[in-house]
C-alpha cells in the first residue's frame, strides 16, 4: 500500500471546530526520495524503494555505494520498500510528499517500541505479585510465582510469561485518522500515539 518514511517529533492537541481538544502526534512525513523499482517481470512483484533522510558517502559499505551510483541518487538514511503505487508514474529520483495523504482518512503507523531493558513480570506483563505486604514475604513481593509443573510434565512450558527484555519491537498501530496535513511543512498530524520515541523513523500507510 502507498505510504511514505517519517520523523516522529512529539504530541500535542488541537481544536476542532466543535471547540473539542484532539490529542495529535506530529510525524514528519518525507519528502521521500524515489532510489528504485522492483518489477514483477524481474522480482515479482511491484514496488518503490524509497529513501528518508541523507547519509554521507563515508558511511556507506560498498554494496549500498553501488546500488545508489547505479539509480544516480543521492545516499539515504533509511531504505524501504513499499507496495501498491503505480510504478509507471515514478522514476528514480523523484519525489514524494506528504500530500499523498488526505484530511480525515485513516492509516497505519509501523515503528519501533520504546526500549525499557530488562524488566520484572511486574512491569512487563502486569502481574500483580505474590502474596500480600504485610505476611512477612520480604523478598517474593515482585515475584514471578510458580513457573512449573511436578510430575508431569515436568518442565516450564514454552510461552510461559516470565522477566525479560522488554520493548524495542517493531509494533503497528492501525486506524489512526489524519488530522491535519501541511505540505509545506512536510507535517502530518494523526489523532492519538504511535510507537517509539521522539525522532524515531516509522512508516505511514495509506
Amino acid at each position: 500500500m502507498p505510504g511514505l518514511l517519517g520523523k516522529k517529533i512529539g504530541m500535542t492537541s488541537i481544536y476542532a471546530e466543535d471547540g473539542s481538544s484532539i490529542p495529535v502526534t506530529v510525524v514528519e512525513a518525507g519528502p521521500c526520495t524515489v532510489l528504485g523499482k522492483r518489477t514483477v517481470e524481474k522480482d515479482g512483484y511491484d514496488a518503490l524503494i524509497l529513501g528518508f533522510g541523507t547519509k554521507k558517502e563515508k558511511h556507506l559499505k560498498k554494496p549500498e555505494k553501488g546500488f545508489f551510483e547505479k539509480n544516480k541518487v543521492e545516499p539515504a538514511k533509511i531504505v524501504k520498500e513499499f507496495k501498491n503505487f503505480n510504478t509507471e508514474e515514478f522514476n528514480a529520483g523523484d519525489k514524494i510528499t506528504v500530500e499523498i495523504f488526505q484530511e480525515g482518512t485513516k492509516v497505519k503507523v509501523t515503528g519501533l517500541s520504546k526500549g525499557k531493558g530488562f524488566q520484572g513480570v511486574m512491569k512487563r506483563h502486569g502481574f500483580g505479585g505474590v502474596g500480600g505486604t504485610t505476611h512477612g514475604q520480604g523478598d517474593r513481593l515482585r515475584a514471578p510465582g510458580s513457573i512449573g509443573q511436578s510430575s508431569y510434565p515436568s518442565r516450564v512450558l514454552k510461552g510461559t510469561r516470565m522477566a525479560g527484555r522488554t520493548g524495542h519491537s517493531k509494533v503497528t498501530v492501525k486506524n489512526l485518522k489524519v488530522v491535519k496535513v501541511i505540505p509545506e511543512k512536510n507535517i502530518i498530524m494523526l489523532k492519538g500515539a504511535i510507537p517509539g520515541a521522539i525522532n524515531t523513523v516509522v512508516e505511514i500507510k495509506n
